[in-house]
């Protein structure tokens, strides 16, 4: 993202940093940001900073693999990222029959996590009417957090987290069973 915006916004790259991270919390991502403020053409924005050797830094797991395949739900990737882009990770960690779909950023688009009206295109897309019966796991506070207060569970993974951020909280893909069951 720093190159792009460097690259083909000549933002000054000292400014970059303190510009996504507006962007971020005042948008909900550096890429709603972007469209706000800079008019960016968002397919190449998202080809450009996706356009990563992710082999270099994601490995199969086939614990986690196991894991997700024995639970007894439908899961969906919901991202603030592209389907493409998700399809790829899925992919290289080998995990990408096991997840029908993808709400991606285009799908919820003008919204991004965590707006709630992102929630609200996520479960129209699933064909879910009933947040309760929903599941949401991420590492984001913000996320976990705007999850619950749509009525969905949350599940906090590998950050520490208050009450207020989520249903539960793990760092251990051996756990989440656990966790679902108890709910």
């Amino acid at each position: 993202m720093n190159d792009y915006m460097c690259a083909h916004l000549d933002i000054p790259e000292n400014e970059i940093p303190i510009l996504r991270e507006k962007y971020f919390l005042e948008y909900g991502t550096t890429l709603r940001g972007l469209q706000a403020n800079h008019n960016i053409n968002t397919d190449e924005f998202l080809a450009y900073v996706h356009d990563l050797p992710l082999m270099d830094y994601l490995a199969p797991n086939p614990t986690l693999r196991g894991i997700i395949a024995s639970l007894p739900t439908r899961n969906l990737v919901f991202t603030n990222a592209d389907g493409s882009h998700a399809r790829r990770v899925l992919t290289a960690l080998e995990l990408n029959d096991l997840f029908p779909a993808i709400v991606d950023v285009n799908t919820i688009a003008p919204y991004c996590k965590p707006m709630p009206e992102s929630f609200k295109i996520a479960m129209q897309v699933a064909g879910e009417t009933d947040p309760s019966k929903c599941v949401m796991i991420d590492d984001i506070r913000r996320t976990t957090r705007a999850a619950r207060e749509a009525g969905m569970f949350s599940i906090l993974y590998n950050v520490s987290f208050s009450d207020d951020d989520a249903n539960a909280q793990f760092t251990d893909w051996n756990e989440l069973k656990n966790i679902l069951e108890s709910q």
